[in-house]
């Protein structure tokens, strides 16, 4: 399987967002707010993101504190962390107003316990030094939850939700990732069972290309994956095998 990134739809939104937020009128308002549920490529779009733009990326971690997220983005932007609460702040202000480092916080419900503290001290480097920052959630409802501080949900310019792959995201990963010619009906089939999460799809390619290694071709087609498990269904806790005769 080739490795690359795929730009999908939800990369596509994504990058409309970050637009959206980089020609903000209010400059306080530098937050991009990342949703949805896992498998839909969240991680890997923006981690994409970081490595084109140098971004600092940090996971916020359970108990995360203000003073842990100080200490983390110090280490990143290779600023001492040493001396008073006011002198290290300084010196992270001072790095980021001079090379405009965007910050991308994953894990963001861990930031909001004890009246988003952390979310706070974001929003201090924020306003401060106007680079933005993309919030990624890891669980439903944070939206909801930030909502609770105004002074915070004031500075998301813009929330995009990650959906479900769509027929046309599943063909244009099989088409870019695949080692092999993946025929529209299998890619059918693919998309079917994944139920959208990139994940499963790309499980499946690999699933589809050991069969062709095996019956040494170039291409395939749903019938030839007759009998053979696409995508291991958990929840119901039984493989999903391609019927001879089946249709997308």
């Amino acid at each position: 399987m080739k490795k690359q990134f795929v730009k999908t739809s939800n990369y596509e939104r994504f990058q409309a967002a970050i637009r959206f937020v980089e020609q903000r009128g209010a400059l306080e308002s530098s937050w991009l707010l990342v949703e949805g549920s896992p498998g839909f490529g969240k991680t890997e779009t923006v981690e994409e993101w970081v490595a084109k733009n140098g971004a600092i990326y940090l996971r916020a971690k359970e108990k995360y504190t203000q003073s842990f997220f100080h200490d983390e983005l110090a280490e990143k932007l290779k600023v001492d962390s040493g001396g008073s609460r006011k002198e290290r702040f300084q010196r992270l202000i001072t790095k980021i107003m001079h090379t405009q480092v965007p910050i991308v916080l994953d894990e963001v419900q861990h930031a909001l316990p004890n009246g988003a503290s952390v979310l706070e001290a974001l929003r201090d480097i924020t306003d401060t030094t106007e680079t933005i920052a993309i919030l990624v959630a890891g669980e439903d409802r944070v939206q909801k939850r930030i909502a609770k501080f105004p002074q915070l949900s004031r500075r998301i310019r813009e929330t995009v939700e990650f959906t479900p792959a769509s027929a046309e995201d599943t063909a244009l990963i099989c088409r870019e990732l695949a080692e092999v010619l993946i025929a529209p009906d299998l890619q059918g089939e693919i998309h079917r069972q994944s139920k959208g999460q990139v994940s499963a799809v790309i499980n499946a390619i690999a699933v589809v290309e050991h069969q062709a290694r095996r019956n040494k071709a170039q291409s395939v087609g749903l019938g030839d994956m007759a009998g053979q498990e696409l995508v291991h269904d958990w929840q119901a806790g039984r493989p999903q095998i391609v019927k001879a005769g089946s249709r997308p």
